[in-house]
């Protein structure tokens, strides 16, 4: 399949510590990949790399045919290709539509009141378009931040946990987006979760890191049914993994 990210030999270190080690994985384009583990495994970490926000220390990341190391800096043009949702959306105190608004006004582009409108309704918030943001639930807040990357139309959608501490209401609803995101508009989404049920409805394939290390990276069912790593099988049952 033709990947949208190739990573070979990346590492990621702080001082002596190395917090990522990923030989070699690929992202395809239009994809699901959940990413999960343990806590302090290292996902948080790979996320900030795939956004260009934290460089290798060694090894490469290659982005389309555009690469990223240690000595080769993402431009702006590769950073306006990628965007991120984060656990808790950051909004401003405006209103949803502005809110939404916003990346599209950083990035010199005319924003339109009808691709706005419709990008909310794709969220299911065109109704509270008016509403100060501040007004509104988390699930709610999460839909506006999603709805604000998607109407920048990246190459890769980064989701950070998008459904931790919301009920299973809006959980239904955020997985519901995400899903149609992929089908609906081919969207390269990378899923960090804790959730391994999310990651079995949600991904196409799962990769599972645990101390920073590349475990297992398979496919949605092999992944779950068929896992070839006894970590990874001990994962998938609920036990704890260190």
């Amino acid at each position: 399949m033709n990947a949208l990210y190739t990573l070979r030999g990346v590492t990621v270190r702080y001082g002596a510590r190395t917090v990522l080690a990923v030989n070699e994985l690929d992202i395809h384009r239009s994809e699901v990949l959940a990413v999960v583990g343990p806590s302090g495994a290292g996902k948080s970490t790979l996320l900030r790399l795939l956004n260009f926000l934290q460089p290798p220390s060694t090894g490469e990341v290659r982005f389309d045919d555009l690469i990223f190391t240690a000595e080769r800096a993402a431009t702006l043009a590769m950073r306006r290709r990628v965007t991120t949702v984060f656990q808790r959306p950051v909004l401003l105190k405006r209103t949803v539509a502005a809110n939404v608004a916003y990346g599209l006004r950083l990035r010199g582009q005319r924003d339109s009141a009808a691709e706005i409108h419709s990008t909310l309704a794709e969220v299911g918030m065109a109704e509270l378009a008016h509403q100060p943001a501040r007004t509104l639930s988390g699930g709610e807040a999460q839909r506006v931040a999603l709805a604000r990357a998607m109407v920048l139309r990246p190459d890769a959608l980064l989701l950070d946990e998008p459904t931790a501490n919301l009920d299973p209401y809006n959980v239904g609803l955020i997985e519901q987006i995400i899903a149609r995101l992929n089908r609906d508009h081919g969207a390269t989404i990378v899923l960090v979760t804790h959730n391994i049920h999310q990651a079995r409805r949600l991904a196409q394939r799962v990769l599972f890191l645990l101390d920073g290390r590349e475990v297992e990276v398979a496919d949605a069912h092999t992944f779950f049914e068929a896992p070839q790593d006894a970590r990874t099988a001990a994962f998938v049952r609920g036990e704890m993994v260190y």
